[in-house]
């Protein structure tokens, strides 16, 4: 064992990155030869985004607590990196490495912080590929995985992404999926969850939709189209919908308030827009659900790992194996196929739960075993 033990920095920033990291960090403070120091760059930063997902995940504060908040993806990123850089020149040592989770902006940031201060950067959710480069996530993912030490990917499409973009096979691991240890780590948790009761739904008798990505939020006429989609489905079914913040300013934005009250009472079911929830309802929510309709990605994977059939709004998925496991269907945003596929899928047998390789609750394990060989390897400035 080290002595001292290898710091290795772990970086947070968004709701995502807090449920992945959760488990990893509990793993890597268990290894006496990892000292774990969490940044939280503060990308997301309000009660509902941020602060109640540490308690509930019983997530220790943030050592480091960077607090840059909101702004356009230019001014953001560049803050995130004026911060990170200054809070890695305060501390007393220097950081065996730097560990990143997923695609959002403080992923990229704290990265090319990382790697231009000869800091060995390690990627985990590497590999995954939209083919769509007006998604920032996607400019994001390419560049994490382009500077990145270590790459750990989530499932099969990742490492044969990167294997084709030329990147050394030395550096590249199948571990599995965090948010799977997370549902696995937390399930008596979110299986008690109330929100059922409290909500006054019927288990399977409801669908649960998320919307957050700009192309379907930040444009009138597409969140129009999508607004058509749940009007129609909410004629007979109950819409949930826990309401990002960017899907609230954009109805604000648009005028569309109006119409989301038509629709709250639309029908004997209706729409039932909620603020964000915290991991426990949300996966309760989600785990009773007849179908999902959403645009996430974390949202695809964990709806394949529950058996939940699941609606992509999307004309693409970086996440394929979700697919192939039949219970993942991308519908795009024509409100017809919406609708339709609502129907289809409401309608399947359930469980549909069918785990890719490594999706088995011990991820986090696997990282921390990869890390630790390459750390006991590794000189100081050398790549791991």
């Amino acid at each position: 064992m080290p002595d001292p033990p290898w710091l290795v920095v772990h970086v947070v920033g968004a709701r995502p990155n807090f449920i992945k990291m959760a488990p990893l960090l509990a793993a890597c403070r268990a290894a006496p030869s990892i000292e774990p120091l969490l940044v939280h760059t503060g990308q997301h930063y309000d009660e509902a985004m941020s602060g109640a997902f540490f308690r509930e995940l019983d997530m220790p504060p943030p050592e480091i607590e960077l607090g840059v908040g909101s702004g356009s993806h230019a001014q953001q990123t560049a803050d995130i990196m004026t911060a990170f850089d200054a809070a890695l020149h305060g501390l007393d040592r220097r950081p065996d490495a730097v560990l990143v989770v997923g695609d959002v902006n403080s992923t990229v940031a704290c990265g090319l912080v990382a790697v231009k201060l000869g800091i060995p950067l390690v990627h985990v959710e590497a590999g995954l590929r939209s083919r769509d480069r007006s998604m920032p996530e996607e400019i994001n993912r390419i560049v994490t995985d382009a500077i990145g030490d270590l790459l750990f990917c989530t499932e099969q499409a990742g490492v044969d992404n990167l294997h084709r973009e030329g990147v050394d096979p030395d550096r590249v691991f199948l571990v599995g999926n965090l948010l799977v240890d997370a549902l696995v780590r937390y399930r008596p948790k979110w299986a008690e969850s109330p929100i059922l009761r409290t909500q006054g739904l019927a288990a399977r008798r409801y669908a649960l939709l998320t919307l957050h990505r700009p192309a379907n939020v930040d444009d009138p006429r597409m969140l129009a189209r999508l607004l058509d989609a749940v009007e129609r489905i909410s004629r007979d079914l109950p819409v949930v919908l826990p309401a990002h913040p960017r899907l609230r300013a954009a109805l604000w934005r648009f005028g569309a308030d109006e119409r989301v009250e038509r629709v709250r009472s639309c029908g004997e079911a209706g729409l039932r827009m909620t603020p964000p929830l915290g991991y426990f309802d949300f996966v309760k929510l989600l785990s009773e659900a007849a179908v999902c309709l959403t645009d996430s990605g974390g949202l695809q994977e964990e709806a394949t790992m529950l058996g939940v059939p699941c609606l992509t709004l999307r004309d693409n998925t970086e996440r394929p194996v979700t697919v192939e496991t039949g219970v993942n269907r991308i519908v795009g945003r024509d409100p017809d196929r919406i609708v339709e596929g609502c129907r289809e899928a409401a309608s399947m047998p359930r469980p549909l739960s069918c785990a890719p390789r490594f999706w088995d609750g011990r991820t986090a394990e696997r990282i921390v075993r990869v890390l630790e060989e390459r750390l006991a390897g590794a000189g100081e400035g050398d790549r791991l």
